[in-house]
């Protein structure tokens, strides 16, 4: 069913609960279970906690145009009380859920009955105490606010701020600044529309604010450099503070260049010193104090480079990877074709390549790395770039925030691994 392919998928700030959207406009929520005090190796294993609708499929009459259901971010907030609270959009509507818990009911009405109907006030003799009574769990997800009509292009990020009460929303040409209790206005932060549109010569693809300063916040573009903004110099961030590019090698260009240097993903590290963008071909990671070059950079599949005219023409040259940080910066992951992804060590300078699929996942079995060949001889283990599935593509993964718990939605599939223990 195309309505299950996973959109988007984020683990929550504590890391006990997994959101994962899908094309279907559909939220699922699943929930770490307390670890087993009896079975030592089962670490909680995560269960489906709560399933709802978030958006519904619409129809723009001004412009005779669908506007699909497909949820394309979720964004957790920080939890305050007992209930929790996160942000879904699709491409125009952005969403503010709660959901919270009951496992009690009141009863003992004066005014009604058990069953909700009205008493007779001529029956009513005497004065009634409610009390609480413990009920089966029930989970209930409700919209606390609905931002609309604030943006004229496809969303394609949306990022809370470090204080809370701000988040912002961005689409090809806009980025949009919200306060969270606030649905009928938006500020317009970044504009990058251009007087006549044909003079257009790029979009944003990504954005998100900084972990801790609450000023900054960074954009990424199809031309392959980034922005760092600070709202403190000025309410339209118009002008960068910093400018974030790599010089381009004039000897390996191609009629390619610009479309895979586009970026399609942009993330801060927890730490807020560094900075990770993923292009088709590569992950990069920035020193947010150095702006002419990334300090690290690692090839996710370079043996691509000469499959890029097929890849044009069956469109996969534009699918939009996201790549994440584990809880310590130490390593990240980002996705790739055949259903693998990859994962790099930023301090041994290791990396991996794994397969997310039903065939080598029973549970508690160990993933074992994969290797892809691009010459004549094939080892016994190694897989041949002709072979490769393109139909099968890992875009969006998420690492648990403090463990080593990764989530990977590969197609209408969440995989969810975990360390072995010793």
């Amino acid at each position: 069913m195309a309505a299950d392919i996973i959109s988007t998928v984020e683990f929550n700030y504590s890391g006990d609960l997994l959101a994962t959207g899908d094309k279907g406009g559909r939220v699922v929520i699943f929930q770490r279970e307390q670890e087993n005090k009896g079975r030592t190796h089962s670490r909680g294993e995560y269960n489906v906690y709560s399933t709802f609708q978030s958006h519904e499929p619409e129809f723009d009459y001004l412009k005779s145009l669908e506007i699909e259901e497909k949820i394309n971010k979720i964004r957790w907030l920080p939890q305050q009380n007992a209930a929790h609270f996160l942000l879904s959009t699709n491409d125009k509507t952005i969403k503010l859920w709660k959901i919270s818990e009951r496992d009690k009911r009141a009863e003992g009405y004066n005014l009604k009955d058990e069953d909700g109907r009205l008493r007779d006030p001529f029956r009513i003799t005497a004065l009634r105490v409610p009390i609480l009574k413990p009920m089966d769990l029930m989970v209930e997800a409700s919209p606390r606010r609905i931002f609309a009509n604030a943006h004229t292009y496809h969303i394609n990020s949306i990022s809370v701020n470090s204080d809370h009460e701000t988040y912002l929303s961005a689409d090809d040409l806009r980025i949009n600044l919200w306060h969270l209790e606030i649905t009928d206005r938006s500020f317009n932060i970044v504009d990058i529309k251009p007087a006549n549109m044909e003079e257009l010569t790029e979009v944003i693809t990504a954005a998100e604010f900084h972990p801790h300063q609450c000023n900054v916040l960074v954009y990424s573009s199809s031309k392959g450099t980034i922005r760092l903004c600070d709202m403190r110099s000025s309410a339209l961030c118009d002008r960068h503070a910093k400018f974030f590019e790599e010089p381009e090698d004039p000897s390996s260009r191609s009629f390619f260049s610009e479309i895979i240097s586009s970026i399609s993903d942009v993330k801060f590290s927890h730490s807020g010193r560094y900075m990770m963008t993923r292009d088709y071909l590569s992950v990069k990671v920035w020193d947010l104090n150095m702006e002419g070059r990334p300090v690290e950079t690692h090839q996710v599949h370079e043996y691509l480079r000469s499959k890029l005219c097929s890849l044009y023409e069956n469109d996969c040259i534009f699918d939009k990877f996201e790549c994440c940080w584990n809880g310590s910066d130490s390593a990240i992951m980002t996705g790739s074709y055949n259903n693998f992804f990859r994962m790099f060590d930023r301090n041994t300078r290791r990396d991996v390549t794994l397969e997310a699929s039903r065939e080598n996942s029973k549970p508690r079995a160990s993933l074992k790395p994969r290797k892809v060949c691009t010459g004549g001889k094939r080892k016994k283990d190694e897989i041949s770039v002709d072979s490769l599935d393109f139909n099968k593509k890992i875009l969006h993964t998420a690492w648990h925030p403090m463990e080593n718990i990764i989530a990977v939605a590969a197609t209408n599939n969440l995989y969810i691994f975990q360390d072995k223990i010793n």
